[in-house]
């Protein structure tokens, strides 16, 4: 049996505009949701170019709104995707596969990790 993975969705690799950027993550979430992805890793740039800054606060943003709406559970931003912090934990404790994750423990503000 396959070993799951965490997927990725990488918004930030076709420079989207934000507008651009919101309708892709979106549809990937529904379609992640609807395949059985339990856990997403969305990349969208930290905002090293001007671009990812836009896009990290305008997505998280629309994940909020996910979150009420309760189209997904919850999400983690990457500079909290680690051991410190108890919801990234939790989920790795549920999907112990998480741990392997290169961005696990890093810090890095270019990813936010979702739940769906």
């Amino acid at each position: 049996m396959e070993k799951p993975k965490l997927r990725e969705l990488n918004i930030k690799a076709s420079m989207p505009t934000v507008d651009e950027a919101r309708r892709i993550l979106l549809e990937s979430l529904q379609t992640a949701k609807a395949g059985g992805v339990r856990v997403l890793k969305v990349i969208h740039g930290h905002g090293s170019t001007g671009v990812g800054g836009k896009l990290r606060g305008a997505l998280r943003r629309s994940l909020e709104l996910r979150k009420k709406e309760g189209a997904i559970k919850r999400f983690i931003h990457g500079e909290e995707w680690g051991l410190f912090n108890e919801e990234a934990r939790a989920l790795c404790d549920r999907f112990p596969y998480l741990r392997e994750d290169p961005d696990y423990n890093r810090e890095n503000p270019g990813i936010t990790v979702v739940e769906l």
